[in-house]
């Protein structure tokens, strides 16, 4: 379901957002598309939940655009206006874990953290990574794949500018391999399995998880699974309105049509966010 608020300039008034795998410092980071996302959302709480910035990344070569820059900018301006801001490192920036209890710029940097929605249920926020067989047991190959997710990501690149050329909108070619693949979709329903397990033995009655870069909301045994997808992929973000109710946010179809416009032009015209409700 979509919704378009009247006014074109209209802000987006949450209880909650939860975003994560932006990657900054990666040329896939949608760092331009994010900053207009968090320039049309007001939030009480905003919580980064990991693989923000992209240390794998950067130690292999360094990229960090004034777009990267902009964001983080605009992330501690909305800390110093009063959103409380909550960061829980993952594995991509796990350098960051060794500042956990400590306030950088308003931002409370924590290793995991309880969120009690407005209808009072205890969601548990974590990024994920500790329950990867592959980062736990072969950290040696998941920067294999990290590699060879960067080079589809490249591929895929180039793949839009040709579809953008045909006036065709943005496709993901990892997101597509993801949902096709028979292994890659076992290895996300025994994440998925794996997150929902452990937040029923912490007696919660959901998990909000990042990592996978595959957005959803569902129940598992009991347990509300939510993921809040990513800014390179699929473009979206978890989001709690005032009564405590739970949707995805899906960015992907603004982007289209801001390079659209971008192209026409010649500058960045103000478009209502699309909203998609999933589960």
């Amino acid at each position: 379901m979509s919704t378009q608020p009247q006014d074109p300039g209209a802000r987006l008034r949450l209880r909650t957002v939860w975003i994560s795998d932006l990657h900054l410092g990666t040329p896939g980071c949608q760092a331009e598309a994010l900053l207009e996302f968090l320039r049309e959302v007001d939030c009480e709480t905003l919580y980064l939940v990991g693989d923000i910035i992209d240390g794998w990344q950067l130690r292999r070569s360094w990229y960090w655009p004034q777009s990267h820059n902009d964001v983080v900018q605009k992330v501690l301006r909305k800390a110093r206006k009063g959103t409380r801001v909550i960061f829980v490192p993952g594995n991509h920036d796990e350098f960051a874990r060794r500042y956990v209890a400590h306030n950088f710029g308003g931002v409370d940097v924590v290793e995991d953290c309880i969120h009690t929605t407005a209808d009072g249920r205890r969601l548990w926020v974590t990024h994920g990574d500790l329950f990867d067989g592959v980062i736990q047991c072969a950290r040696w190959l998941a920067h294999v794949g990290d590699a060879a997710y960067e080079f589809t990501l490249k591929v895929n690149r180039h793949l839009n500018r040709w579809r953008g050329r045909l006036g065709l909108p943005y496709w993901s070619l990892s997101r597509y391999l993801k949902l096709k693949v028979k292994r890659a979709v076992s290895y996300v329903s025994d994440f998925e399995e794996a997150v929902a397990r452990e937040a029923r033995k912490r007696g919660v009655q959901g998990v909000v998880c990042g990592h996978i870069h595959h957005a959803e909301i569902r129940e598992i045994e009991g347990v509300l699974y939510c993921n809040d997808g990513d800014w390179v992929e699929s473009l979206t973000a978890l989001v709690e309105h005032a009564d405590g109710r739970l949707e995805i946010l899906d960015y992907s179809a603004r982007a289209d049509v801001h390079r659209l416009l971008a192209r026409v032009k010649g500058n960045l015209a103000p478009v209502a966010p699309v909203e998609e409700a999933l589960g």
